[in-house]
């Protein structure tokens, strides 16, 4: 998983291109560790990964309204698409990803 933080992140996910969710955690809550540990291997293959660590970047969390830890936004091309709340498994990952990325893209929250 890449970092973001408040300087790069929006930049750098119009950069990549593609596929990208980012996980905003914190090392301090013990589900975010959890996720990320199981984000990779349940990521579809040629999506990039990233994480923000809240405890550094509190300015990106506040944002957009990181309140709940961990979230995963879904971007393609840079541009928002959705905030995932599904259940970390490459099976329901993978569904939640398609229907967000059949509607048009959204506005950041």
């Amino acid at each position: 998983m890449l970092a973001l933080d408040e300087f790069r992140y929006h930049p750098r996910l119009l950069e990549i291109g593609g596929i990208a969710l980012v996980l905003f955690a914190s090392p301090a809550c013990g589900t975010c560790r959890v996720v990320e540990k199981r984000l990779p291997p349940a990521v579809p293959e040629g999506t990039h990964l990233f994480k923000v660590d809240v405890q550094k970047a509190t300015g990106l969390a506040r944002a957009f309204d990181i309140f709940h830890l961990p979230t995963l936004l879904l971007y393609r091309d840079g541009h928002f698409h959705a905030r995932l709340d599904c259940e970390i498994t490459a099976a329901a990952l993978r569904a939640a990803m398609a229907r967000a990325l059949a509607a048009p893209p959204e506005e950041e929250p």
